[in-house]
């Protein structure tokens, strides 16, 4: 997936960015508000040698304290310094956990230490900084004296006054105490604000992406003709309202008529050396969009002029006469175990369409369509009409299609936007490919078009007819026909 094709996919998938991207700042929000302030409270020492006045022996002692240093902050939080400030501040802590909330650190190149101490009391934080400040120079003081030889008291040479106790070569002065902080260092509501952005950003583009990894239903029909190698001959687009009004008016100024028009005009040309009278309908599963794809293709065919028949030939679930409201109890089936005659039970509709409703549904759908008498009916009515267009039932959850499409001169493969994927329409043309059907192109249903303005937005009126002149003569007629027909309408 490209940049574009992924930028497009955030577009689509909108709503599950700005999910993920809620979810994320209220966690943010959530766990900034539950979250206890802490305070810092800092302290600093100053490592000395204790030296003479030589110049030499006060860079030989400031070279010995650098070096020390380091070493001297990995003190801080033993616990030779923590537990006696436990026991001196009466905290209801352990040394350890206390020694996970002291930090000391010794700057490069010099002889200070930084203590800093964090609690959710800031008062409590500064005393535990400068007790641990003091504790801590006693320790390392205790550390550097070096211990007295065991013999030197018993030395039988020595004055009758002893010689002075060794002491430690380093001194440790507190350069700064303590003081109680004013401000939480954490939470930081700003920062997790910003994380929860971020991360919800994130989040929702890598679900977006993985879904449009996962996902392999067809968004274009460009997708879908470059998947099958066939044609797409038309984009019917979606319309909420179609389950109210099934039904398109080749007058109207709608979308949806329009794209009939157009696959109207797509079927004509795609076998302009041959063209296929007997036409099947399908798709691979149920609710795909084949039903109002063929009665509103043949309604458009009729509306053109051209004589034009309508079969219901889904004998499971028949839903030709609901569209029309038209009689349902005889029809295909009735002609098929020979109880009437196709004039008998062929229906007109406005728009000069002839109907074969599907009739009683019988027990045995599949060898009914399958059957000589089936192939008589339709060689009958391809004798009596220019085209037939046959609604049959879905390809992969039955087998009754199979073998009505095997007596068509074509089919139209519809597949349903968002929903059917790469899968079923290579099962469902390979259903037809083994028996020689010959799929004159795809139809793509219920596709989501730009929101743009109606068709007829290129200077026309009512389709098919340029506008009048603005101002015409009195008693004298407009130069340009009404009835001029729209080039490529056929």
């Amino acid at each position: 997936m490209d940049l574009r094709g992924f930028l497009k996919a955030l577009a689509r998938r909108w709503p599950t960015v700005v999910v993920c991207l809620v979810l994320t700042v209220g966690a943010a929000l959530a766990v900034t508000s539950l979250s206890a302030p802490v305070y810092e409270a800092r302290t600093q020492i100053f490592v000395a040698t204790r030296a003479g006045d030589d110049t030499a022996q006060l860079n030989q002692g400031q070279s010995f304290s650098q070096a020390r240093v380091q070493s001297y902050a990995e003190i801080v939080t033993t616990r030779q310094v923590t537990t006696p400030v436990v026991r001196q501040l009466g905290l209801h802590t352990t040394p350890e956990e206390l020694a996970s909330r002291i930090t000391a650190v010794a700057p490069l190149n010099t002889v200070l230490i930084n203590i800093t101490v964090r609690d959710t009391v800031p008062r409590r934080a500064a005393r535990i900084a400068n007790a641990v400040a003091q504790r801590f120079g006693s320790v390392i003081e205790q550390l550097e004296t070096p211990k007295q030889q065991a013999g030197t008291a018993q030395s039988g040479n020595r004055g009758p006054k002893d010689e002075a106790a060794p002491a430690s070569p380093v001194s440790l002065g507190i350069t700064q105490d303590a003081i109680t902080p004013t401000d939480p260092v954490s939470p930081h509501p700003l920062l997790n604000l910003a994380a929860g952005v971020l991360g919800g950003l994130l989040l929702g583009a890598g679900l977006v992406a993985l879904r449009e990894t996962l996902d392999t239903t067809f968004k274009t029909g460009e997708a879908l003709g470059e998947f099958t190698a066939l044609p797409n001959l038309g984009a019917i687009p979606y319309d909420k309202d179609t389950p109210k009004q099934p039904l398109v008016s080749a007058d109207g100024h709608s979308k949806r008529a329009e794209a009939f028009r157009k696959l109207r005009t797509n079927l004509q040309f795609s076998r302009v050396d041959d063209p296929p009278k007997i036409i099947a309908v399908t798709s691979s599963m149920p609710g795909e969009g084949k039903t109002n794809t063929a009665v509103n293709l043949a309604l458009s065919l009729a509306e053109a002029g051209i004589s034009t028949c309508l079969v219901d030939g889904d004998l499971r679930r028949p839903c030709v006469a609901p569209a029309f409201g038209l009689l349902q109890d005889a029809g295909l089936t009735s002609v098929l175990i020979g109880q009437a005659g196709i004039e008998d039970v062929m229906q007109q509709v406005a728009g000069g369409l002839s109907v074969l409703t599907s009739g009683a549904v019988p027990p045995n759908p599949t060898e009914l369509l399958a059957s000589a008498r089936m192939e008589k009916v339709l060689r009958e009515l391809a004798d009596t009409y220019e085209t037939v267009i046959i609604d049959t039932a879905p390809l992969l959850p039955v087998a009754d299609t199979v073998g009505l499409a095997s007596l068509a001169e074509g089919a139209l493969l519809v597949v349903r936007a968002g929903k059917t994927n790469r899968d079923q329409v290579r099962t469902a043309g390979e259903s037809l490919q083994r028996v020689g059907v010959r799929i004159l192109g795809t139809v793509f249903s219920m596709a989501r078009v730009p929101k743009t303005g109606h068709y007829g937005s290129y200077g026309y009126g009512r389709h098919g007819e340029l506008p009048l002149p603005r101002a015409a003569a009195p008693g004298k007629e407009a130069a340009t026909p009404a009835t001029t027909p729209v080039v490529g309408e056929g």
